[in-house]
């Protein structure tokens, strides 16, 4: 991994994390809607001390200013290529599909030249998205920038307390209905069938800004859909890494992972079109 200096805590995304009062939560679910094999459940009592999170996703912006004082080259950079949902594939990368699929995911390609600043593969840019979230962002990646801005990436618990908004066992971090009453969308997740079918009824096909919507309890943006948020747990003790929070891409039909529980995991290098991260720190 490349090393970077420390910008200190000096740093705009440093000054903007909101404080969360130590206590015990109860982190996971029991219902029936849990994913044995990710190890969402059971629900279990967690105490998780004072820290601070940020109520944004690192956006587009935040990370060119990284770049820009680093000099920095992702991964995905660097090994040149990522995954790329096709359908939201530019029309200039079809030629930049490299051989081979995910057979249990054949709707994920590997993109010649994807990368944070070229999201859609090459022929598209990050301009007007400056306040969408970073994509196209490892693990380590994640953890560099986290060090540059005097953060760190937030643990699992941390990450789910601060999802939850001060709401016990909700199904989502503003209550347990994904359309209230009003039938306002919430977050950004997929509507339509998946994976041929997006009717973009909450306003995005892809990323949305990262203070779409409402903010739950804590004043936390997005907990739920618009990316996969890296945590700093590894998977069961393996080299994988959790990621929490759901992406545009997650539709009830087959990854329900949108709820707040939920989880899932990837390896520390890899890199998507819906995966970014928000940071943390001690109080």
């Amino acid at each position: 991994m490349q090393s970077v200096a420390a910008a200190g805590s000096t740093g705009a995304v440093a000054h903007r994390l909101a404080s969360i009062r130590s206590g015990t939560f109860l982190m996971g679910s029991n219902s029936v809607d849990v994913h044995p094999d990710d190890g969402e459940g059971p629900a279990r009592p967690v105490l998780v001390g004072d820290y601070r999170i940020d109520p944004y996703v690192v956006s587009n912006d935040d990370f060119a200013e990284f770049v820009a004082a680093s000099d920095y080259r992702t991964e995905a950079e660097q090994y040149g290529w990522s995954f790329v949902f096709e359908p939201h594939l530019a029309e200039q990368a079809r030629d930049s599909i490299r051989p081979g699929r995910v057979p249990a995911a054949p709707w994920w390609v590997a993109v010649s030249g994807a990368s944070w600043l070229h999201p859609e593969g090459p022929g598209s840019q990050v301009e007007g998205r400056g306040d969408h979230p970073v994509v196209h962002v490892s693990w380590n990646d994640a953890v560099i920038y986290a060090g540059w801005a005097g953060t760190r990436l937030p643990s699992e618990a941390e990450w789910e307390r601060a999802a939850r908004g001060g709401l016990v066992q909700s199904t989502y971090p503003w209550g347990d209905q994904l359309l209230g009453d009003d039938l306002r969308h919430r977050c950004n997740i997929w509507q339509g069938r998946f994976p041929d079918v997006n009717t973009a009824a909450d306003g995005y096909t892809g990323t949305a800004p990262v203070d779409a919507f409402e903010p739950n309890g804590f004043g936390l943006y997005n907990m739920s859909g618009n990316v996969w948020e890296w945590c700093s747990d590894a998977w069961s003790g393996g080299s994988d890494r959790v990621l929490r929070g759901g992406s545009f891409l997650c539709h009830d039909s087959y990854c329900n992972r949108y709820r707040v529980s939920a989880r899932t995991r990837s390896a520390r290098d890899s890199s998507t079109s819906n995966t970014g991260f928000r940071v943390a720190a001690d109080a």
